[in-house]
């Protein structure tokens, strides 16, 4: 496979899965900011823009945090690289690029619900429209996962697609676990009240992780095992363990079929002997901030390593 097709086969699916987490934390946010003041709702606004890593070019544009601005710089910004509406759009343009090694199926997908999400976010969305893009693009990474597994050969450009997908889902759960743990929370004081306790839930809602968790822990919202339960529990798809458990094995197939292992083995194997038998316990006592940033190093590693085991630039 040519690298060009196998770069834009794993960045088609690292850009689908952050479209994806956006609206997720977007469709967080929302029921959130529904249920306060204000005052605090434009808080919940200011934290969702803050997780997602917009703050900075959303306050370029914006001096306050009112819903309908924040949704709509989220959602159809178009100088905005990281709205959905650009990220979708990379992802149209990656299947194209790859379009002779996708299926029917898959490039019907991408390519239908681009057309609806286009037409969708065309002018500004309102609040009895807002909750219906976001399940338009939570559908759309739905429909396109459920293409790639049900239509595609397991061959390099599956394996490929589902690597840049589990590299992206990792990086995402960390950096919200890692922006919650430390910058959402307005002071210490907060730590236990009712506020800490809707920001947790808004990090389970936003990972889609709230009813797995609440039916492990019987409905208890606690700090410490919401971490335990998005890093090392691999049974939800969501975990850090899960996706690490998933791009392994990805990209063990993809040395096989290559006939050789590259750097990327090397450092996934690196980076499973770092999480491998790890208790929350541990991770607290090293420092939740420094496991995590040591994480995203090592996934962002591992990212790096594939593109240039493959020649991803070829």
């Amino acid at each position: 496979m040519l690298g060009r097709t196998a770069n834009g086969l794993f960045w088609m699916f690292r850009y689908l899965e952050r479209a994806e987490n956006t609206a997720r934390l977007l469709d967080a946010g929302l029921r959130m900011a529904l249920t306060r003041d204000l005052v605090t709702a434009e808080e919940e606004w200011r934290s969702v823009i803050e997780t997602s890593g917009q703050r900075q070019s959303y306050e370029a544009k914006h001096s306050s945090y009112t819903g309908m601005q924040a949704w709509n710089f989220m959602l159809r910004e178009r100088d905005n690289p990281a709205s959905i509406i650009c990220m979708f759009s990379a992802v149209r343009q990656n299947a194209r690029l790859a379009r002779n090694a996708i299926s029917g199926e898959l490039w019907e997908a991408i390519n239908e619900n681009w057309l609806e999400i286009d037409e969708q976010l065309a002018k500004p969305v309102g609040e009895n429209k807002v909750l219906d893009a976001v399940k338009t693009i939570r559908r759309a990474g739905t429909m396109a996962r459920g293409a790639l597994i049900g239509s595609m050969l397991r061959e390099e450009g599956y394996h490929f697609a589902q690597a840049g997908m589990f590299i992206e889902r990792a990086d995402s759960i960390a950096r919200i676990l890692d922006i919650k743990y430390y910058l959402l929370l307005p002071s210490l004081s907060y730590v236990g009240s009712s506020l800490d306790t809707g920001q947790w839930d808004t990090v389970l809602r936003s990972v889609s992780g709230d009813r797995a968790y609440r039916w492990l822990n019987a409905g208890r919202i606690d700090a410490r095992g919401i971490c335990e339960f998005l890093i090392l529990d691999d049974r939800f798809p969501r975990s850090l363990a899960f996706c690490h458990s998933e791009l392994r094995s990805n990209l063990a197939a993809l040395a096989r079929l290559h006939g050789t292992e590259g750097e990327c083995n090397a450092l996934m194997r690196e980076a499973d002997t770092k999480i491998t038998d790890l208790t929350i316990e541990e991770i607290f006592e090293q420092g939740l901030h420094e496991f995590l940033t040591e994480f995203m190093s090592s996934n962002a590693a591992i990212g790096n390593a594939i593109a240039s085991d493959y020649r991803f630039l070829s």
